[in-house]
This record gives C-alpha cells, structure tokens and sequence, in this order.
C-alpha cells in the first residue's frame, strides 16, 4: 500500500518506523522514505507558497521546500528549539520523487511497530483531519501517529497558486 506516501501496509507485519514529537503529540514515518535528519538551517520565504510550506532550505546543494507539519495539523506555529530538527523524505508526488523537509520539535528513534496493534483513526473526536492520518498505533501506553503524507501533501486547501513542487 502506498496511498500514504509511506509504502504503508496498515493491515498487519512490523514496520520500521522514525519517531518524533509535534506538540507533544508522537508522531512516525516510514523510515524507507527518510533521507537524513538534519539540524535546524537557514530557511528563505517564498510568496504565495503553500500555507504549511512558506519557504525553502539548501540540502546539499539543492533547493527543497520545508514544511511546517505543525500548521497542517492546525497546530500552532512555534520557534525553533535546541532539539528541532528537519527530517528529509523523499516521497513520490504525481509521479515525480520529491525532496521534502519536515520540521520536527524533536527526533526521537528509530523503531518497529506492529502494525497488527494499529487502528484507523476514528471519524468523531479527533483534533485533526482523519483524512491526515493513516493510523493509529498503540506502542505500550501510548499512541502512535502516522501522518498520511500523501494526502497532506497533494490537498489542494493547502496550496495557494500550484503545488509543492512549484514552491522548489
């Protein structure tokens, strides 16, 4: 399954996970899709740029939109930190590879979680989009997000004038 830009099989098996915090709130990716993790780097603004995607960074030599996933999740925006740090994926936007940068609060680890343990999320009660997420996985105590990057990315309310690649 890849309709959440992760390569994602929500149903069963373990996965190799990146975790990492956004509001207090643990969040995952797909580590197939991670490039790097970098620290926090000079961000140039663009005009009339997505909403959630307002600039650009240099990543080795290239110029790659950084995305707020904070904003997209209508949380609020927030400076960075000691522990923020960018994580570059790489997902496949109509066809076409993209580099992306996702400004993260802090980094955690990476690790496998059961998918078996995981549950779409729920239609009432969420503070967020349910189309955003793909699951929910629990992991002790806890919930896991994986953000469904497929679709936060390609939503047109998200966009102003063109897509993510135009802002690149």
């Amino acid at each position: 399954m890849q309709e959440d830009g992760q390569n994602l099989n929500t149903k069963s098996g373990m996965i190799e996970v990146l975790t990492f915090d956004l509001q207090g709130e643990t969040f995952a990716l797909g580590a197939g899709i991670v490039r790097e993790i970098m620290d926090m780097a000079a961000e140039t603004r663009v005009p009339g740029a997505p909403r959630f995607v307002g600039g650009v960074i240099n990543f080795r030599g290239k110029v790659i939109p950084l995305a707020n996933l904070r904003l997209a999740f209508g949380m609020e925006a927030r400076a960075a930190t000691i522990d923020s740090r960018i994580v570059v994926i790489e997902l496949d936007l109509d066809g076409t590879p993209t580099l992306i940068g996702l400004q993260t609060d802090h980094v955690h680890e990476v690790t496998t979680l059961d998918l078996a343990a995981s549950e779409p999320p729920p239609s009432v009660g969420m503070r967020w989009r349910s189309d955003y997420v793909t699951c929910l996985v629990k992991k002790g105590s806890d919930f896991i997000v994986l953000p469904n990057l497929q679709t936060i990315f390609s939503d047109r309310s998200n966009s102003v004038g063109g897509s993510l690649r135009a802002v690149a």
